[in-house]
């Protein structure tokens, strides 16, 4: 049963992550890094809330956390993403692309666990 629970979370992370990249690319143009930032910070936060609450269930675990989240955000998109900013010597942006994921990412991971278990 955990595995149905994970795709069908992941029926439901994975277009949204294509719809962010998709909104992302046609405001800001090719090679906006802004849908990967936004749905890695989105994911860290839910993941946050999800593992920080108490007595949460394995079921819902394995359908938000790791079908929905898992699927949602995406780190090899982020690699990929910073390869070609270094391949272009875009340094200044793969430098603040990069901080701004870590801080925001563990920051909002931090917020959502901390609200959830009532910190």
């Amino acid at each position: 049963m955990t595995g149905v629970l994970v795709v069908l979370g992941a029926l439901a992370g994975a277009p949204l992550r294509l719809l962010a990249e998709r909104v992302a690319t046609a405001r800001r143009g090719p090679g906006s890094v802004l849908g990967t930032l936004a749905v890695n910070v989105a994911g860290s936060l839910l993941l946050g809330l999800l593992l920080g609450a108490q007595d949460v269930p394995a079921g819902l675990v394995a359908l938000v956390g790791t079908g929905f989240c898992g699927t949602l955000t995406t780190f090899s998109t982020l690699g990929a993403e910073l390869v070609g900013l270094g391949e272009q010597r875009a340094v200044g942006r793969l430098c603040a692309y990069l901080g701004a994921t870590l801080v925001l990412g563990l920051g909002a991971a931090a917020a959502g666990y901390a609200v959830a278990a009532g910190f």
